[in-house]
């Protein structure tokens, strides 16, 4: 099996269309945060106790995370768009890979992943002083609306 380099595009299993790098590295978390990707910990509930939460990321269980990231389907968040641009952090990166891959099979070309996940996080900066951007703090306001 042929090895890519890191950064290669790659054509999409689904269908011909090629898509753009699907993987961010910590280093492009904070600029794709400001430029308006929306954050989403896939984490469980007993990580994010263990081990903290994202400041501003939306908490979607993994199990359910692709039914409600894609758009016009009963199971929708309100307000998602094909569109909409979303980073999944996982763990280590491994769940938040497969499940990006499954949100653009569905149509959503603009889920990324973070290599290394949370731990990559961890060990590179605390984020848990930074300031919202712009997106999370809309996104904080309708979830709290609800």
């Amino acid at each position: 099996m042929p090895v890519l380099a890191p950064r290669a595009h790659i054509s999409h299993p689904v269908t011909t269309r090629r898509i753009g790098v699907l993987s961010l590295r910590v280093d492009e978390f904070l600029p794709a945060v400001a430029a308006g990707h929306r954050v989403v910990d896939i984490r469980d509930q007993r990580e994010r106790d263990t081990h903290g939460v994202i400041a501003g990321a939306l908490a979607i269980d993994a199990a359910i995370v692709v039914d409600r990231l894609v758009p016009d389907t009963a199971e929708s968040l309100r307000g998602v768009t094909a569109d909409t641009r979303w980073l999944l952090v996982g763990a280590d990166g491994h769940d938040a890979e497969w499940l990006t891959w499954h949100l653009h099979a569905r149509g959503v070309p603009g889920a990324r992943f973070l290599l290394g996940g949370h731990r990559a996080l961890r060990s590179a900066r605390d984020l848990g002083h930074r300031p919202l951007s712009a997106s999370q703090r809309r996104d904080l306001a309708v979830i709290s609306a609800h």
